[in-house]
């Protein structure tokens, strides 16, 4: 059976505004260059062009995400403030599980409140499972979950497009 992501309760999947889910399977990408390409954001626009002006605290060392770590970036037009709330490398049989709790902040019509979680799972026939979820509160993603195409499923989708090469 395939693992799956922890939510915390108030961003569970279908009690919502918004909820977008992409997953790919890939052969010969090692679980290790996946979690390394997610966990240094300053590299995020070499793969993902949704992302920029990422800034990183004052005094962080290595430029890497971390349990707690803060940080700041734009993504879909959005500028977000972002905290990891979950952080377990993958090895040894275990998923790789990334994820932050982000908010652009504003008044109740433009705040917007998102929780992106990332699995990374090791499977047979040296394949890897990157499985990116989010779940969005707020004006915003309401507006965002009426469009057709989803702009959030497209566009995550176009990072992995490119990520898969990495």
């Amino acid at each position: 059976m395939l693992a799956s992501i922890d939510w915390p309760h108030e961003y569970l999947p279908g009690t919502t505004d918004n909820f977008c889910s992409n997953e790919v399977i890939v052969q010969d990408l090692p679980v290790r260059a996946v979690w390394d390409a997610l966990i240094h954001p300053l590299l995020w626009p070499d793969y993902y062009a949704n992302s920029s002006d990422i800034e990183l605290p004052a005094g962080e060392t290595g430029n890497m995400l971390h349990m707690g770590c803060v940080f700041r970036f734009k993504t879909f037009g959005f500028p977000i403030d972002a905290e990891v709330i979950q952080f377990e490398e993958p090895g040894d049989g275990r998923v790789g599980r990334l994820a932050w709790h982000g908010w652009a902040e504003g008044d109740k019509d433009h705040r917007l409140d998102v929780v992106h979680a990332w699995l990374i799972e090791s499977l047979p026939e040296n394949r890897t499972r990157i499985l990116t979820q989010e779940s969005q509160i707020g004006k915003p993603a309401r507006e965002l979950a009426k469009q057709l195409p989803n702009p959030m499923i497209n566009g995550h989708r176009r990072g992995w497009t490119a990520s898969c090469s990495l």
